[in-house]
């Protein structure tokens, strides 16, 4: 059984339409999600204009569950508490955050709670054997935000927060992370670097060419943690056959040796060949196969079990066509 968690309280997170992330992304997964008859519940969030030419699906529907909202102490699992403290402060008063791209409105802290809230709800979820593996859409997305600091559109680390509560609840010894958003997870990578329990894998495009500029491949981690992070930069213009040659040889093989108790996924869209934000060109079909591999080597290593949680996609059609190759491969 997969659960799907999200919520149309996502959208009220307001960037400005003019903004990459936007509540619209919010729209297109639905939209997407209900058009390819994943989901049985009526959509409450329409999307004007949007037609996605997904086929029915004919398996097992989702099962539709709601987030909660994280609280300061599970946020703090991650974060400082000055840190959580200048959030929601400026949240209050609007604006930006941090490097001036992370746009915040009055709304945006608890949208934010209630963000990395869900993946807690998932971790739960699979942990309590009550579905075996969960997908978060949520916004604001998290894998950029570091223990003291806000951006990339990030206000906190959705997925490093979930690991973490992960670690302390359900006492995993291991844990293995993997990020496919076109953009290094950097905020993951600062908060596991010197932690040998976590590993942590990041492919993306060159970061000599794209935000944040981090990810090279001698970033590998340090002190106790030295070996656990594997970056793996993409030229620019890879598309599915450059991916999926990774995935297989370099980072499915380096899972199985970790052998981790739960897989997460930080579930990023914009290397899709159709979105504005990077320069790759992996396609819907080239998603569904790199998800088909990482559900395969959850199969031998933790019974199956994987939280997933959205981060980047910008290209609204591209994005909600990715998550749901996404979802049937997880199915």
């Amino acid at each position: 059984m997969l659960a799907f968690c999200t919520s149309s309280r996502f959208c009220d997170h307001q960037t400005g339409p003019q903004h990459p992330e936007r509540p619209d992304r919010i729209r297109a997964i639905f939209a997407a999600v209900r058009e390819a008859q994943l989901i049985s519940s009526p959509n409450p969030l329409p999307a004007d204009g949007l037609i996605f030419d997904l086929l029915p699906w004919e398996g097992e529907k989702l099962m539709e569950i709601d987030p909660r909202p994280a609280t300061i102490d599970e946020l703090m699992l991650v974060h400082t508490r000055r840190h959580v403290e200048r959030v929601r402060l400026r949240c209050e008063n609007g604006g930006l955050l941090d490097n001036g791209d992370t746009v915040v409105g009055a709304e945006s802290y608890e949208i934010a709670r209630l963000a990395a809230g869900a993946v807690l709800r998932c971790v739960d979820g699979v942990m309590g054997g009550e579905f075996r593996r969960a997908f978060a859409a949520v916004r604001p997305p998290g894998h950029h935000a570091e223990p003291n600091a806000s951006m990339g559109f990030c206000l906190f680390s959705n997925l490093a927060i979930a690991a973490r509560y992960a670690q302390q609840k359900y006492a995993l010894e291991r844990i293995a992370i993997v990020d496919f958003d076109a953009h290094h997870g950097n905020g993951t990578q600062a908060e596991f670097q010197t932690d040998p329990c976590v590993f942590f894998v990041s492919i993306h495009e060159d970061p000599h060419t794209l935000y944040p500029y981090s990810g090279y491949k001698w970033e590998i981690g340090a002190g106790a943690g030295r070996g656990s992070t594997l970056n793996v930069p993409m030229p620019a213009d890879g598309g599915d056959e450059q991916y999926l040659a990774a995935m297989s040889e370099r980072i499915v093989p380096r899972l199985l040796s970790f052998r981790p108790q739960l897989l997460m996924i930080s579930a990023g869209f914009d290397a899709h060949r159709d979105d504005p934000e990077s320069d790759m060109n992996v396609t819907d079909k080239g998603f569904n196969a790199m998800t088909r591999m990482l559900a395969g080597a959850a199969n031998e290593c933790c019974d199956g079990k994987i939280v997933s949680v959205l981060e980047g996609g910008y290209d609204l059609r591209a994005l909600g066509r990715s998550v749901v190759a996404h979802l049937q491969a997880l199915v």
